[in-house]
């Protein structure tokens, strides 16, 4: 097998002219020609930013039923799980989690409160 040979790093400065120094040596980004490729690469970046705050949502209400639960009030425990319960099923309707991912962490809280 043919192995072409390594370039040495300086030959790297003088591929891309008219950049600065420091970014001579990168190589450029990867960057789409085709025009529903690039409006696909918005749309997702729009979804994953949208799916992040929900999954942050997500952790703070479930670390909020996990506080309530280690303070023993099982009062607040309930209501937390039920504000808990509520934005998991909000997920599994947009999309961001499975379904059962959710039914797994319900359960998990719900059997934490019950046993308050």
């Amino acid at each position: 097998m043919w192995v072409p040979p390594r370039t040495p790093p300086e030959a790297s400065l003088y591929r891309y002219p008219g950049t600065s120094i420091e970014n001579r040596t990168k190589e450029p980004s990867n960057v789409a020609n085709i025009k529903s490729q690039i409006k696909r690469n918005k749309t997702n970046e729009k979804a994953r930013e949208r799916n992040k705050a929900v999954k942050s949502e997500l952790k703070t209400e479930v670390r909020r039923t996990r506080e309530a639960i280690a303070a023993g009030d099982k009062a607040a425990a309930e209501k937390a799980l039920a504000k808990a319960s509520k934005k998991l099923d909000k997920a599994v309707s947009k999309g961001v989690i499975h379904e059962n991912q959710a039914a797994n962490r319900k359960s998990s809280i719900a059997k934490q409160v019950s046993a308050l």
